[in-house]
């Protein structure tokens, strides 16, 4: 009979998957590294007009909010091209529908940056 790991090694591998996950995202998502720059130009930034810890609390969520939707939209289309390789229409719209969630997510980012630097640099 196997030993049963315990509940901090599964933990920590869960953690490793993850770790692992993200790195293959940043790795071969083009859209993961636009967000990776644009997070490095916001961080600089905020270090730049010395943001409140609210304001820093703000942007990191967006940021994090960002790239967690993308990285459920790319899931959802390797599911999709996984399940139907070819084009399907209801593939199609399921990935239109995620590829929406993370315009949504970068839309509010966006309107969450210009409330936090449009005062400062005007």
């Amino acid at each position: 009979m196997q030993k049963k790991e315990s509940f901090l090694v599964n933990r920590l591998k869960s953690i490793g998957y993850a770790f692992k996950g993200a790195l293959y995202l940043i790795k071969t998502e083009a859209s993961i590294k636009i967000q990776v720059c644009i997070t490095l130009m916001v961080t600089i930034a905020g270090f730049f007009f010395n943001i409140s810890a609210t304001e820093w609390a703000l942007q990191c969520f967006a940021i994090a909010l960002v790239m967690a939707t993308e990285g459920v939209n790319t899931a959802i289309e390797a599911v999709a091209d996984f399940i139907h390789p070819e084009h399907h229409q209801k593939i199609g719209i399921i990935k239109d529908v995620a590829a929406g969630a993370v315009f949504i997510a970068a839309f509010f980012a966006t309107i969450i940056g210009g409330i936090i630097y449009l005062p400062k640099i005007l």
